[in-house]
Order: C-alpha cells, then sequence, then structure tokens
C-alpha cells in the first residue's frame, strides 16, 4: 500500500489543530471520507438528484439507477447470493433493531432464549434486552476470558436448543478482538437457532464473506468505512427475510393498497418505505470501489501491523494499561492512563493535534466488566502511519509527565 498516496486522497487529513498537523485515530467512531466519496455524492447532487423508483424521467433513472447499482456493490462486497438480500438502513443500529423488532418478536415466546456477550456495543445488546422482555424470552450472555476473547467451550454451554438467536459483534469496538463468527454460527445452526452479526468494526477492516460465515443476518454502517453517514445496510438469508413483517410503513413498500387492508413488496423494498438515502446509497457505492479497488486484504494486513506497533510502543510505557488480547485484533488499542481520566488524556493529545476516543464507547456493561468507568482509544485505518503512533506515543509520555508533576 501506498500510505502517502492514499492520504493525498482525504482532504481533512491537510490541516493543522491547535498549531500541529492533524492525526486522526478515531476511525472506529467514523472514518474519514477520500475524494472520490464527497465527488460522488456531490455529483449525485448536481446532475441526477431524483427520488427512485417512481420516476420514469432520464433523473428519476439515473437516481434509480445509481442506487440500486450501490445494492448491487453492497452484495458483491458481503458475497451475499442475491441483491436483494441488502437492506439499507441509516446504519448498524437500525439494521439489528429491524432484526430484533420484526424477527425477533415473531419468533421467540417465553423459555426461548437470547444469546450475546459483554461485548456487544448498546446497539447490539438494547434491542434484544427489549426483545426479550416484549416476548418473555430470556437473556443470556456468554462470559468472556480475561483477556476479552470468548472461548468455544462457553459458547457450547451458553447455547442450547431453547436459544433462538445469538447476535455477537464481528469485532469489539473496545477490545480490538476478532470473535470466531464461523464456529460461533456452526453452533447456534446445530440447536436451532439464528446468528445475528454486527458488522460494524469488521466490514472497513477485512474481507466478509457471509456464505461462508453462514451468517443469517449481517450489519454495517457507511461512515465507518470512508463512506456518508447515516447509511448502511442489513443482510438477511433470503428465506428469513421472505417470512419478516415490515416496521415501518408508508410509499413504496407496498404492493397494494385498499381501504382497510395492504400488502407488502418483495423483499428488500418491503423494509424501505419512504424515500430512501439515495445519495447515501451512492456514496456508500464509491466508498466500496475505493477499498476494493486498493484491495481489503492489504487494508487488514497493514492495520493489524499498526496494531502490533501500537501495543508494543505503547506497552513500553510506565503507567498504562492496555485491554483486549495482544494477538488476534484490529487496528485499534483501548488504554488508561494511571490516575488521569481519559478525558483528559484526551484533551491533552487533542491539544497536540491528536484526535482520540474517550469515554465507555457505548459499552457500559463492558466498561464494568473491565472494572472502568472509562477507557481512552486509539483507532486506525488505511491512511494511518507509524509515525502517527509514534507521536501519540511521545504525547502519552508527555501527558502522564505533565499530570505526574501536577499531583505531585
Amino acid at each position: 500500500m501506498n500510505i502517502n498516496a492514499i492520504r493525498e486522497q482525504f482532504p481533512v487529513l491537510h490541516q493543522e489543530i491547535n498549531g500541529h498537523p492533524l492525526v486522526y485515530l478515531d476511525s472506529a467512531a467514523s472514518s474519514q471520507k477520500p475524494r472520490s466519496v464527497i465527488d460522488a455524492v456531490t455529483r449525485y447532487y448536481e446532475l441526477d438528484n431524483a427520488n427512485v423508483h417512481r420516476g420514469v424521467h432520464t433523473l428519476g433513472s439515473r437516481a434509480t439507477d445509481a442506487f440500486e447499482g450501490a445494492r448491487q456493490k453492497v452484495a458483491a462486497l458481503l458475497n451475499a447470493e442475491s441483491p436483494e438480500q441488502i437492506i439499507f438502513t441509516r446504519g448498524t443500529t437500525t439494521a439489528l433493531n429491524l432484526v430484533a423488532s420484526s424477527y425477533a418478536r415473531t419468533v421467540c415466546k417465553e423459555g426461548d432464549e437470547i444469546v450475546i456477550t459483554p461485548m456487544e456495543h448498546h446497539s447490539n445488546l438494547i434491542p434484544w434486552q427489549q426483545a426479550a422482555k416484549a416476548t418473555g424470552a430470556t437473556l443470556k450472555y456468554i462470559p468472556l476470558q480475561p483477556d476479552g476473547s470468548i472461548s468455544i467451550k462457553d459458547a457450547e454451554a451458553v447455547i442450547t436448543a431453547n436459544t433462538k438467536i445469538v447476535a455477537i459483534t464481528y469485532v469489539s469496538n473496545v477490545l480490538g478482538v476478532i470473535n470466531p463468527i464461523k464456529e460461533l454460527a456452526a453452533i447456534a445452526h446445530r440447536n436451532g437457532a439464528v446468528i445475528v452479526v454486527d458488522g460494524a468494526q469488521s466490514t472497513p477492516h477485512m474481507k466478509v464473506d457471509v456464505q461462508d460465515l453462514d451468517a443469517d443476518f449481517y450489519a454495517f454502517s457507511g461512515h465507518k468505512m470512508c463512506g456518508p453517514t447515516g447509511i448502511g445496510a442489513l443482510y438477511g438469508k433470503k428465506e428469513l427475510l421472505s417470512n419478516m413483517e415490515p416496521i415501518e410503513y408508508g410509499g413504496e413498500m407496498i404492493d397494494f393498497v385498499e381501504l382497510y387492508e395492504s400488502t407488502w413488496k418483495e423483499i428488500p423494498y418491503r423494509f424501505e418505505g419512504g424515500t430512501p438515502i439515495i445519495a447515501g446509497a451512492v456514496g456508500l457505492g464509491a466508498a466500496i470501489d475505493f477499498l476494493q479497488e486498493i484491495g481489503l486484504d492489504e487494508i487488514d494486513k497493514h492495520e493489524k501491523q499498526l496494531a502490533a506497533y501500537a501495543y508494543n510502543r505503547l506497552s513500553e510505557i510506565d503507567g498504562i494499561t492496555i485491554y483486549g488480547p495482544k494477538d488476534n485484533r484490529v487496528g485499534l488499542v483501548t488504554f488508561n492512563l494511571d490516575d488521569v481520566h481519559p478525558h483528559d488524556v484526551s484533551t491533552v493529545l487533542d491539544s497536540k493535534g491528536i484526535a482520540i476516543r474517550a469515554g465507555h464507547h457505548c459499552c457500559q456493561p463492558l466498561m464494568r466488566w473491565l472494572n472502568v468507568s472509562a477507557t481512552a482509544r486509539a483507532s486506525f485505518y488505511l491512511y494511518n502511519t507509524e509515525e502517527e503512533v509514534d507521536r501519540l506515543a511521545d504525547a502519552l509520555i508527555q501527558t502522564k509527565e505533565f499530570f505526574g508533576h501536577a499531583i505531585g
């Protein structure tokens, strides 16, 4: 990978923050956008702006072609069997809520089980809490190992014949751990359950093959993978989606409407009521083109090298605690400095032009498992360098010294 050439394509990176060159280390929250994505969205609004699936005029046809072309790109990215298995949503949160509100509330009943883990982002935890409350199902957790990973033995013990749904993140947004989705899918299916995968932190960083994983549902967001905000997608197996009811009603999701009854369109359109996020889909399609031109295998390799380098560099700093396993992690490092609140760490780093995340990362149960109230997180993407990791490490040493003197 030619990192310098890649960085040239991201306008936002070429600026100073508080008198220092920007070091953006918060891509797990939201990635930056390359010029090709920005231009694709602008071009849509400048030349093709119209609603889709409705007008027969030229602009409407061009907009529809671009929108459905983006759906085909998502299907190819995930190796879905068909584009009709791809539902456009506002992002991972909306996609997971769709499964929890439509599928789960139909198949679950009292005595059934929904299995998740303590590492889940709130968007893959709260919807299942609510589904369990609504149906009488029991919410169960696969316990975490001391390093934050999960064991197949524990999964086999927790997932039973009463389990209807296993919902788990492919990659933890705090621990960076990569979960064994394919093996978990096999366990779920042996017990008659389906597996729902939160792909928010995996899709931007590695090749994903939903058929090889045997995932029943897979959700992701565009804004974490160089695409616009407000766009994402849900993949589902065709037989599951075809038997699900929509949870939003209105224009374009209907087949026939009578005064007292209505029928729904085929998938995926029954789940896309109203005017969809057309520009977002166009931008997502451009982002997929951008990532595939570079190569997701290359991106994966680059990020893992950065993660290993960052883990080693930060481990050299006295008084730092790094969370999650040393190996089998994606490009992020979550940590705390002794006696310094993560928000203070983030504030000092920002004064040096370094952007990281601080807080509970929408993972409060995981924070309690770690026995902390918050952590700091540096997350890397295809445009980050080892030199930026060095700047982070040097700034953390300075932060530690500053607060050490202040406390002393």
